[in-house]
C-alpha cells in the first residue's frame, strides 16, 4: 500500500512540475512576442498583423494535428471553441495591436493586467472555483507590481484615451477567452482546442485580408519574419503549453501566472535590445514575482 501511495504521490508531483514548466514556458514565449509585435507593427497594421500571425499558427497547428491524427471536436463543443478563439485570438489580438499604437507600452501593461483579476473573479462565479484569499491577495500584489512597472515605463502616465479604453476591452476579451477555454480542456486535448480556436480567430480576422495583402507587399523581410515567428512560437507553441497547464490547474491560478509576462518582457528587452529598464520597473517586477508566488502557493490545483 505504501508503495502504491508513494508512486501516486510521485506521479502527482511530476504532473505538477510539468504543468509549472509549461506555464513558465508560456509566459516566456508570450513575453518574447512584445519584441516581435513592436518590430512587425512598423510595417503591418493591427488587423493585418493579427490575421497574418493567426494564419501562420493555424497552418502550423493544423499540420501537427494531422500528423498526430487528432480527432475533430464534437458539434457540441464547436460554439465554445469558436467563442474562445474569437475572443482571445481575434478580438484581443486586434484590439491590443491597435491600442499600442496610441498608448505606450507601460500604460498598456497596467490596463491589460486587469485581466488576471477578472479571470479570478469570473472563475469563482462561472467555474465555481471559489475565492481563495491567497489567490486574490497574490493577484493584487502582482497587479500592484504591474502598476509600478507601468508608472516607470509610461511616457505620459495613465491618462484617459481611446487607446486606454481599447486596453480594457483587450483585458475583458482575454479573461472571457480563458473562462470559455477551461471547461473545453476537460473533453479535448490542448492541441485540439488551440488549433480550432486559432482557426476560428483567423476566420474572424478575415476582413483584414485586404490590409494584410497590401501591407505585406510593401513590408520589409524582417516584418514578415517576425510575423512567422509570432505565429509559430508565441501563438502555436505558447498556446499549446498554456492549454496543457490550464487543463491541470485552475483558471484563477493560471491567470495569475501571466503577471510574469511583463517583467520577463522587460528582461528580454534589456538582454536582447539593450533597453535598460528604470530601477522602479525592477521593483515592480519583484512585486509581480512575489504576487505570483503567493497565488500559486496558496491555491490548490483542481
Amino acid at each position: 500500500m505504501a508503495t502504491l501511495e508513494s508512486a501516486y504521490d510521485a506521479a502527482l508531483e511530476r504532473e505538477r512540475m510539468l504543468a509549472l514548466g509549461a506555464a513558465l514556458l508560456t509566459v516566456t514565449l508570450w513575453a518574447s512576442a512584445f519584441v516581435g509585435i513592436r518590430s512587425a507593427g512598423r510595417d503591418l497594421s493591427p488587423g493585418a498583423l493579427a490575421l497574418g500571425r493567426l494564419l501562420v499558427a493555424s497552418v502550423a497547428l493544423g499540420a501537427l494535428a494531422l500528423a498526430r491524427r487528432e480527432a475533430l471536436p464534437s458539434k457540441r463543443d464547436l460554439p465554445g471553441i469558436a467563442l474562445f478563439g474569437v475572443l482571445w485570438f481575434g478580438v484581443y489580438s486586434v484590439v491590443l495591436n491597435e491600442a499600442e499604437r496610441s498608448v505606450d507600452a507601460g500604460t498598456a501593461a497596467m490596463l491589460v493586467n486587469v485581466g488576471p483579476i477578472l479571470i479570478a473573479v469570473l472563475a469563482g462565479i462561472v467555474l465555481h472555483e471559489g475565492f481563495p484569499r491567497g489567490l486574490l491577495a497574490g493577484c493584487l500584489i502582482a497587479f500592484a507590481g504591474a502598476v509600478v512597472i507601468g508608472m516607470a515605463t509610461s511616457a505620459h502616465g495613465l491618462v484617459p484615451s481611446w487607446g486606454a479604453v481599447l486596453c480594457v476591452v483587450a483585458a475583458v476579451a482575454y479573461a472571457g477567452g480563458v473562462i470559455t477555454q477551461k471547461p473545453l480542456l476537460a473533453r479535448m486535448t490542448p492541441l485540439q482546442v488551440t488549433w480550432v480556436g486559432c482557426t476560428a480567430g483567423a476566420l474572424a480576422c478575415l476582413p483584414f485580408a485586404g490590409s494584410l495583402w497590401r501591407d505585406a507587399s510593401d513590408a520589409r523581410a524582417s516584418a514578415i519574419g517576425w510575423t512567422i515567428y509570432l505565429g509559430i512560437v508565441p501563438t502555436a507553441i505558447g498556446f499549446i503549453a498554456w492549454a496543457y497547464a490550464l487543463s491541470r490547474t485552475t483558471a484563477g491560478r493560471m491567470g495569475s501566472t501571466t503577471y510574469l509576462v511583463t517583467p520577463i518582457a522587460i528582461l528580454l528587452g534589456w538582454l536582447l535590445l539593450g533597453e535598460t529598464p528604470p530601477a522602479l520597473a525592477l521593483l515592480g517586477g519583484a512585486l509581480c514575482l512575489a504576487g505570483v508566488a503567493v497565488a500559486r502557493r496558496v491555491q490548490k490545483p483542481s
